[in-house]
Order: C-alpha cells, then structure tokens, then sequence
C-alpha cells in the first residue's frame, strides 16, 4: 500500500469512526464520553482530510479550490488492479 492509499484509508476510518458515533448519539444524546469522541474524532478527520487534499487534491468536488478536475487524471475504479 503506498502512502496515498494509507492517508486515504485514515481518512475512511475516521468517517466510518464519526458515522457510527453520530448513530450512537442519535439514541444517547446526553452521553458527554459519546461526544467528547465524536469531537476529537471530528478534528482528527479533519486533520487527514486537510492533509490528503494538500498533498493529492480535493476528496470530493465542492473541495476543489483550482481550475481543474485533476481527479480525472487517476485511474478510475474498474482501471486499478485488484488483487482478490
């Protein structure tokens, strides 16, 4: 796995981290443990974001902040090799 596939992996685990605890918080929204995660998970997400899209461009289209779609110049999905 090289570097640009580990920083987009954190960046999938701390949404997945932040999906479920907003689901968590949904049924207990007066857990002040469940929050103070969901925060700090908020800002660590944030951080890997930032960083992601400093190094390799924008994660999603509203983010892009140049005058080109340079996601396009990457394999689409059915263009990678995956190994099964």
């Amino acid at each position: 796995m090289d570097n640009r596939d580990a920083m987009l992996k954190r960046v999938q685990v701390y949404d997945f981290a932040l999906y479920e605890a907003r689901l968590f918080l949904d049924t207990h929204p007066t857990c002040k443990e469940a929050l103070d995660y969901y925060n700090k998970h908020l800002e660590m997400a944030k951080a890997a974001k930032d960083e992601f899209e400093a190094k390799y461009g924008p994660l999603m289209a509203e983010n892009n902040k140049g005058d080109s779609w340079e996601w396009i110049k990457d394999p689409w999905p059915w263009e990678n090799n995956w190994e099964a």
